[in-house]
């Protein structure tokens, strides 16, 4: 878990846009075994620990369903502490008729679904870093079957009592419209490192040498248009720096590229060039 606190620049919250908010607390408090730490009418921040928020869904006005091959959300993934909480999770997820997605990443195991508004969702534990195999500055990576023969002969059969308090935010995957001003923004304006390149359509990035903290993709097409304001989908994102100078040289770079950066009670706000919100936060 060292890869999600200073001195490293991290994923801290993700914010989602949804049709209905009762229908996605449901979902996500009964599935994913999220808590929630405040809700209003409109809104409600969710969380595992009972004090730090990692997601937080909102109801707009005049809410639209997602639009197809837009820029946006890809997934987020959380991040689970141990192996055997993946194990108990996917017994969980089973035991609710879930149908999910899988895989053995080489540096992780993951399983993937949506919410009811077809939001992505990534849960997965990381293997040890020391397990990671790196080959001229890029970790290796892949989409290999997951073994749950494996991963489950050491599940015991405990009451499922949500997402472990430990339970971080590990990353975020977006679609953009394009990658080379995309890697551009991420690299030289807020200072993470290209650590895995999937040909000329996905890139991964991240700082202190994790896998990734964020993933870039191209799949929805090369000039893919940004979805409509109130429509289902990514609101922003947050990124932990891990000091105040930190986050300044960020905000310093970002103005000298031209890319727009406002502040709005201590915090700064930006958008990359597809147009997905970024809060940058310390």
């Amino acid at each position: 878990m060292n890869f999600h606190r200073e001195p490293n620049t991290y994923v801290g919250q993700v914010n989602l846009k949804v049709q209905n908010l009762e229908r996605s607390l449901k979902f996500y408090q009964e599935v994913i075994g999220f808590k929630v730490l405040e809700q209003t009418e409109k809104s409600a921040n969710l969380t595992a620990d009972g004090k730090t928020v990692l997601l937080s869904i909102e109801q707009p006005d005049h809410v639209v369903p997602m639009q197809g091959r837009t820029t946006g959300l890809y997934h987020f993934a959380i991040l689970l502490p141990t192996r055997s909480d993946l194990a108990q999770i996917v017994v969980h997820l089973a035991n609710m008729g879930l149908r999910l997605g899988s895989s053995d990443h080489l540096v992780s195991e993951a399983l993937y679904l949506s919410d009811p508004d077809g939001n992505g969702i990534e849960i997965y534990r990381d293997r040890d870093p020391s397990e990671w195999k790196w080959k001229n500055g890029d970790v290796q990576m892949a989409v290999d079957p997951l073994d749950f023969r494996d991963l489950l002969s050491g599940v015991n059969q405990q009451t499922w009592n949500g997402l472990p308090a430990d339970t971080v935010m590990g990353h975020i995957h977006l679609h953009v419209s394009e990658l080379t001003k995309t890697e551009n923004f991420y690299i030289k304006g807020l200072g993470f490192e290209v650590v895995n390149r999937f040909g000329p359509q996905a890139l991964f990035i991240s700082t202190g040498k994790y896998h990734h903290h964020i993933g870039l993709n191209t799949w929805n097409g090369v000039g893919a248009p940004q979805p409509s304001e109130n429509s289902v989908g990514l609101k922003s994102f947050t990124l932990i720096y891990p000091n105040g100078p930190a986050r300044d040289r960020a905000v310093a770079n970002l103005q000298s590229m031209g890319a727009s950066v406002t502040e709005e009670n201590g915090a700064f706000m930006t958008s990359d060039p597809s147009g997905n919100r970024i809060l940058l936060l310390v």
